[in-house]
C-alpha cells in the first residue's frame, strides 16, 4: 500500500493512504514468464524420432468358441444345447471342448457356466466345484436370463 503527501482538503504535510494498486512489478513479472515461454516452446517442438505401431493390428489367432454350461435345475444341466447329468458332466464337457478346440489342452480351455434364476446355489455351485476338481479352472460365469 502506498502513502500520499499533501492531500487536498487538508493541510500540507498530511499523510494519507492510497488505494491504488502499483501494478509496475505486476507487469515485469508477466513480461518475464512470457518472455521465458517465447523462448521454452519452439524448443519443445523439435521433431522426435518414433517408432509407433501400424494402424492395422496384425490378426491374431483366433480364439476357439467357449463352452456353455446352463444350470437349470438339480439334475437338469445343458452343455449347449445337449442335454447332461451331473455324473455325466465331465465326460460330456471334454467331448464338447474336443469339439471346440483339439489342439489346446483341455485344462486350458474356457468354461462359460450361467444359471437359471430360481435355481439353489449349491445346486450352481455344485457344477462349478466338479468341473474344479477335474481340472478345469478358466470358469466364467455368465450372468444373463436363461429363457
Amino acid at each position: 500500500m502506498a502513502i500520499k503527501i499533501g492531500a487536498s482538503g487538508s493541510s500540507r504535510y498530511t499523510i494519507t493512504q492510497n488505494a491504488d494498486i502499483n501494478v509496475t512489478p505486476f507487469v515485469d513479472v508477466m513480461l518475464v514468464l512470457l518472455i521465458i515461454f517465447m523462448v521454452s516452446i519452439p524448443a519443445a517442438t523439435v521433431s522426435i524420432k518414433l517408432d509407433l505401431p501400424p494402424a492395422q493390428p496384425q490378426p491374431g489367432p483366433k480364439r476357439p468358441d467357449p463352452v456353455f454350461i446352463s444350470v437349470m435345475g438339480p439334475d437338469d444341466i445343458y452343455i449347449g444345447a445337449q442335454k447332461t447329468s451331473m455324473t455325466n458332466l465331465i465326460s460330456d464337457v471334454a467331448t464338447a471342448l474336443r469339439i471346440s478346440d483339439p489342439d489346446t489342452p483341455l485344462s486350458e480351455q474356457r468354461v462359460l457356466v450361467r444359471g437359471d434364476k430360481d435355481i439353489a446355489y449349491a445346486d450352481f455351485v455344485q457344477v462349478i466345484n466338479q468341473l474344479q476338481q477335474n481340472g478345469y479352472l478358466n470358469i466364467g460365469l455368465i450372468n444373463e436370463d436363461i429363457e
